[in-house]
């Protein structure tokens, strides 16, 4: 069998060289640099050496890579673009025993690039899959933005449409994570533009060509980085946006929660004006539910079940 050879605790050993055998049939996902070619593991060069084929968003990128390591395995494109023959395709040579290695043009395949329906349709054939981590942008921009990475949520790319960017931004606007997304260069002023106006001046980082020669990390708040994007103009490379979470209390101070709750409280069901007015603030559901029960009580409310009811209302 193929793999690495074994250490006396039955482990692969650490400093002995990878076995030069063929590789057990499966798929392989293989991450890779995002930009230096020196970021790449022994473990990915030593699969992609020993694949029987490397399915790749696009051959020629991935060409490059591989000639800089001397690699010479067969490749062929597997893309967003691929249809479910060239799935059937790549799954079929994984049943006849074949090692089929995964690449997407740069990072960790299936974040944001093609892959997760080949990997759903192995799994639901109880093919072998396996993943070798590596690079990967998210985590890269995290790291550098200097923003809480306790808790982060990856959204991709957002939508290219003013109107359902601005909605996806709404609908995460109460979310208690850093907020990651991927974006184009042509867009990116637009899309600072709309986290601004969506989410606030919330602390930010924009990352461009990162590990790479011009690797760039602007940090400011959104509002200012939309304003300086919007002037020097789109600029060159890959780029990744990371937004710090919310701060409830400079939102709160920003935004008149009571007076919010008052005004509602007289036009609705506690239920419903808490509702409204966390969806009209971006505040926790939870916080503006409790502090409106509070405010309904103050003012003579008797519960959530009955919000007409106040004191004397039989009188």
């Amino acid at each position: 069998m193929g793999g690495k050879p074994l250490g006396p605790s039955g482990g692969a050993a650490e400093t002995e060289a990878v076995t030069a055998d063929a590789l057990p049939a499966g798929l392989y996902l293989v991450a890779t640099p995002i930009g230096n070619l020196g970021d790449i593991t022994l473990r990915a060069l030593d699969v992609l050496r020993r694949a029987d084929r490397i399915a790749c968003e696009d051959t020629r990128t991935t060409r490059k890579l591989l000639n800089a390591h001397g690699i010479t395995t067969k490749t062929s494109a597997y893309h967003d673009h691929s249809g479910p023959g060239a799935r059937r395709a790549l799954l079929e040579q994984i049943r006849g025993g074949r090692a089929i290695a995964l690449v997407s043009d740069a990072g960790t395949p299936l974040v944001s690039d093609p892959g997760y329906k080949l990997v759903r349709d192995a799994v639901a054939e109880d093919l072998p899959v396996t993943s070798l981590p590596g690079p990967a942008a998210p985590l890269a921009a995290l790291q550098l933005s200097g923003l809480p990475s306790d808790r982060f949520f990856f959204g991709g790319f957002l939508p290219a449409k003013p109107a359902a960017r601005q909605r996806t931004l709404q609908d995460l606007r109460g979310l208690d994570a850093s907020l990651i997304f991927f974006e184009t260069a042509p867009r990116l002023a637009a899309s600072l533009a709309d986290m601004a106006a969506q989410l606030g001046p919330r602390p930010a980082a924009v990352a461009r060509e990162l590990t790479k020669l011009h690797e760039e990390l602007r940090r400011a708040p959104l509002p200012d980085l939309a304003t300086h994007y919007a002037g020097a103009g789109a600029p060159r490379g890959e780029i990744v946006v990371v937004i710090a979470p919310p701060d409830e209390q400079a939102e709160a101070q920003a935004f008149d929660l009571d007076a919010a709750l008052r005004g509602a409280l007289q036009q609705a069901s506690l239920r419903d004006a808490a509702a409204s007015v966390a969806a009209a603030s971006g505040l926790p559901k939870r916080r503006v539910y409790a502090r409106a029960l509070e405010l309904a009580k103050e003012s003579g409310r008797e519960s959530p079940e009955n919000p007409e009811g106040r004191k004397g209302k039989e009188e």
